[in-house]
């Protein structure tokens, strides 16, 4: 991916001014709508949501990020900048310590652009947003600040797949690769282990949308990502049925060329220790992550991620250089 080919470089600062404008309706005043929870808050007045963030993000980090996929990394890293809060509450969550807490700088528009053009002169090769879901319309400042002063890295949305309807539509034609993680399929396992009841119903519904709006995953000579849909799926322990029907939904909704990670990096961590969890408080076992390996070649998906061919290859995507 070069310098010049992002999508929002192609729409143009008027659209992308509109864009903005629309976003900051969705904040506020009766109710925010920018994520499926539409929390009771006036964000527009600084008054936080679910997700813990008021009226400007949060950031908790940004660099050259070395631990994604070779199609995002390359050579010179990712760039990533990661968003406190989060609109969900998985008990497993990873990065609990940022996506459960606000914990960072809070970023006004012209600092958030800084940092990813600061990403652009380290020689990343793409700006890579981290938990985006509930700080759309601030992405969406950011971008616009950021262009004006020459930012030009294609964007790779990064999400947990509870997106808002209204905000991805904001983003056709500004992102140029989502990569969603599908994290489980029954409504049962959503209120369970993520906490967040609708997400059975808007997961599918938002990686319809990004699929609509970029198409499968396109490389290019040098097999970096330029255009597309990557997602992701973390195999859980015992969760086998989980991840056997999220690659069913994946193989015959989106194909069997959708580019497909399945990762292998889950970790105790979060509310795991608690004796109710006790059911996916170990890692997975190589058989199951073998398993899932087979059911997806066995579906047709046959774009899978070339750490999802080995055991142990999948490096964890912690916060933090």
């Amino acid at each position: 991916m070069t310098q010049g080919t992002a999508a929002y470089v192609a729409l143009g600062e008027r659209e992308l001014a509109r864009r903005v404008a629309s976003g900051r309706e969705l904040l506020g005043p009766e109710r925010c709508r920018v994520c499926p929870r539409a929390c009771k808050v006036d964000r527009t007045g600084d008054e936080a949501g679910f997700c813990g963030i008021g009226r400007h993000a949060v950031v908790a980090a940004h660099y050259p990020h070395f631990g994604e996929e070779r199609c995002l990394r390359g050579t010179e890293g990712s760039g990533a900048v990661f968003f406190s809060g989060c609109g969900m509450r998985c008990v497993f969550c990873q990065n609990h310590d940022v996506s459960w807490t606000v914990r960072g700088q809070r970023v006004e528009p012209p600092r958030l652009a800084a940092m990813m053009l600061e990403l652009q002169d380290r020689g990343c090769h793409n700006v890579n947003v981290f938990t985006p879901e509930h700080v759309v319309p601030q992405l969406l400042e950011g971008l616009l600040e950021g262009l004006r002063g020459g930012l030009a890295l294609p964007l790779v949305y990064n999400s947990g797949s509870f997106d808002g309807m209204e905000s991805l539509r904001l983003l056709d034609g500004v992102v140029d690769v989502y990569v969603p993680d599908l994290k489980v399929w029954t409504a049962a396992s959503a209120r369970e282990h993520l906490r967040t009841p609708g997400y059975r119903e808007a997961a599918p519904a938002a990686i319809r949308e990004m699929h609509r709006q970029v198409g499968p995953l396109v490389l290019d000579d040098a097999g970096l990502a330029r255009r597309g849909l990557l997602v992701r799926h973390l195999v859980m322990p015992g969760m086998l049925d989980e991840t056997a029907r999220v690659l069913r939904w994946i193989a015959e909704e989106l194909g069997g060329g959708t580019y497909v990670n399945l990762m292998a990096q889950y970790t105790p961590t979060g509310l795991v220790s608690e004796e109710r969890f006790t059911d996916i408080n170990r890692p997975p076992s190589r058989a199951e992550y073998e398993e899932a390996v087979r059911i997806a070649r066995e579906l047709g998906l046959n774009r899978l991620d070339e750490r999802s061919q080995a055991w142990g290859r999948t490096l964890p995507l912690s916060v933090g250089p």
